[in-house]
């Protein structure tokens, strides 16, 4: 500051206010001399000479008189705005610079604002209009005090509602970074720019817009939580609806446009065509299979696509990028016909088969039922995975539906071919038990080769339900073949067979009417199961487990049996405990009416005997007597 400044100014220095807590220096060098001074010093605007100035009587004030005095302070209150402190006036920007912005707003002095309360409007320059906040007409050192930020804080709310309202596009100072986008200046308000708002163009790097001040239109607003919510798309919107339109009306279906990688996502890749957006869904970027559009293209690549479809409607386009290529099935071998065979990778694996790569864009289905000889349907990932190279027969062929089957069990022989001469009748194999019905037990000779042993061929002595009470899947069986039937592909089998029928030697020792040691195994409503000697089961109804003291016996009790009936055919022996012990008595009964039978005979005999021999001799002595007595007369 220059010396004379100094001088002038002394005790009355303009004073700047501080402004968000920052220092800011005076800017005496950058005011006029005249604009700084305190009121008693201001002249008028009448060039005084220094020369012909009655100092003097200037001080005694004769210079001018009370009158004229009051005249003139009238006329200068005149010349002023009226303000009233805590309000919001409108002023000018007369000048500013790096730090500071002076605004008259038609009062005594100017007002100094800090240049960051304009950061949201970079372009302010001097002779903008602008409103101000007014803190106080005129402090103790006869400065205004202004905010500019106050100002817009007490109008910001209306504003907001009015762009709103008018479609107003409003300027916007982009303060931070926050999840999910950014945190905007709008009148003072903090405004959430979600990310997807910010350009048409999906955003890679979202700090690039910090403390970048842009236009917005006002979108959304939350009366209840004063949220707004702005965005910068919906301005170039309109403007790229009208630039689809002409470019989807100079569309047509096959035409070849240039264009650039804007999005990949795990469907497909959108396009820029200059304005507007088509869709290369994934299976139109390449004949091949692949699992993700990466593998074709890059973000902001230049490729060529074609227009497969179009809707002006809803302004959908459809591209292609694998339709600028002939179709790999045109350039399929000539000669490839069925029984050849052909090597390929693993694309696709499904529980019904796999999609076999021959080349690029041709492929072939192995059916699940084609991987193995077997009878025994799995699921495809049992055989193969996705990228195994296999080798494999062609089976169909069909170049105009571009459809082909293939099969890898052809490429072994075929086990049923031979099945006679590898499996004759009366053979005897291990087998391998795989499932199980109520009729019998389905078992695996080999891969391909499956057997039935029906559930009376299992055993010549136990009365089997369920094939799950004599062995389990996954367990050795030996069985012998009993029938094969190649053009059916099917072979019978039994396990009793392996064994001499036990009944021709049961018919000699269960004799109808033996008597034999048997354990009760199970009893049902009507039946008893009971465990005999030699493995072998017989059968007893409920009413002949009655023992001798009335009681009937229980399950686990071991108890003579007597045979009442032996049926080999069948394999039934049918039991009777009761019997054991009424057949006794009924035999003693008639043993001892046998004997009295025996002794009444035998008395009978000799009484017989006696009697004849008694009137033998009576007659003898009687005709002796008669004769002596007709002697004697």
């Amino acid at each position: 500051m220059s010396k004379l400044n100094e001088e002038i100014l002394g005790e009355d220095e303009v004073q700047i206010p501080k402004q968000e807590d920052e220092i800011v220096e005076p800017l005496v060098e950058d005011v006029p001399v005249e604009d700084v001074l305190p009121k008693k010093q201001r002249a008028s605007n009448v060039s005084v000479d220094n020369n012909t100035f009655d100092w003097d009587a200037y001080e005694k004030e004769a210079a001018i008189d009370s009158a004229a005095k009051a005249e003139v302070e009238t006329q200068y209150e005149q010349t002023l705005s009226k303000i009233i402190e805590n309000d919001v006036v409108e002023g000018t920007v007369v000048s500013m610079n790096k730090r500071e912005v002076i605004v008259n707003i038609g009062y005594k002095s100017e007002g100094v604002i800090s240049i960051s309360e304009f950061r949201y409007n970079p372009d302010l320059k001097v002779g903008d209009k602008v409103e101000v906040y007014v803190e106080s007409a005129e402090d103790k050192r006869g400065q205004l005090m202004l905010s500019h930020k106050k100002a817009r804080a007490m109008r910001s709310w209306d504003r907001v509602n009015q762009a709103l309202e008018t479609d107003e596009i409003v300027k916007g100072y982009i303060k931070c970074r926050t999840k999910g986008g950014m945190i905007v200046d709008v009148f003072g308000i903090e405004a959430f720019l979600p990310g997807s708002q910010i350009d048409v163009k999906p955003i890679r790097d979202y700090d690039v817009f910090v403390n970048k001040t842009m236009e917005f239109k006002i979108v959304k607003i939350n009366h209840e939580f004063r949220n707004v919510v702005v965005s910068h798309k919906a301005l170039i919107e309109a403007e790229l609806e009208a630039q689809k339109k002409e470019i989807i009306s100079r569309l047509e279906k096959g035409q070849v446009l240039e264009g650039a990688v804007k999005n990949i996502t795990s469907y497909g890749v959108f396009i820029d065509l200059g304005g507007v957006d088509g869709l290369i869904h994934i299976t139109d970027l390449s004949w091949g299979r692949i699992n993700h559009p990466e593998e074709i293209v890059q973000l902001d690549q230049k490729i060529n696509v074609v227009i497969l479809d179009f809707d002006d409607a809803k302004k959908r386009i459809a591209l292609g990028l694998k339709q600028l290529t002939p179709h790999p099935w045109d350039a399929l071998d000539a000669d490839l016909k069925v029984g050849d065979k052909v090597k390929g990778r693993v694309v696709v694996i499904a529980d019904y088969g796999a999609f076999i790569e021959v080349q690029p864009g041709v492929e072939g289905l192995i059916h699940v039922s084609e991987m193995s000889w077997s009878q025994h349907l799995r699921s495809a990932q049992d055989f193969m995975k996705v990228g195994d190279e296999v080798e494999a027969v062609v089976l169909t062929l069909d170049k105009e539906e571009r459809k082909m089957s293939l099969g890898i069990k052809q490429l072994k022989p075929d086990p049923w071919a031979t099945i006679a001469e590898r499996y004759p009748v009366g053979s005897r194999h291990e087998a391998k038990v795989r499932n199980f019905t109520n009729f019998g037990v389905f078992v695996e000779l080999e891969e391909g080769v499956d057997g039935l042993v029906h559930i009376s061929d299992l055993s010549w002595t136990k009365k089997i339900k369920h094939p799950g009470e004599f062995t389990s899947i996954g367990s050795i069986l030996e069985v012998i073949v009993l029938e094969v039937d190649q053009d059916n592909r099917r072979l019978s089998l039994g396990h009793k067979q392996l064994e001499e029928n036990p009944w021709d030697v049961f018919e000699t020792v269960f004799l109808i009417d033996s008597i034999h040691e048997g354990t009760i195994t199970a009893i049902n409503d009507k039946t008893a199961f009971v465990a005999l000697p030699y493995g072998v089961e017989g059968m007893a109804s409920i009413k002949q487990l009655v023992k001798e003291d009335g009681t009937t016996a229980k399950i686990d009790e071991k108890i003579p049996f007597k045979v009442l009936e032996f049926n080999k055919g069948a394999k039934r022996i049918t039991l009777s405990h009761t019997r054991t012990f009424e057949d006794a008595k009924h035999e003693s009964e008639a043993k001892e009416k046998n004997t009295e039978a025996e002794t009444t005979q035998r008395a009978v005999k000799k009484l017989k005997a006696n009697l004849e021999k008694t009137t033998l001799g009576d007659i003898s002595e009687l005709a002796a007597l008669k004769s002596e007595m007709e002697n004697n007369q």
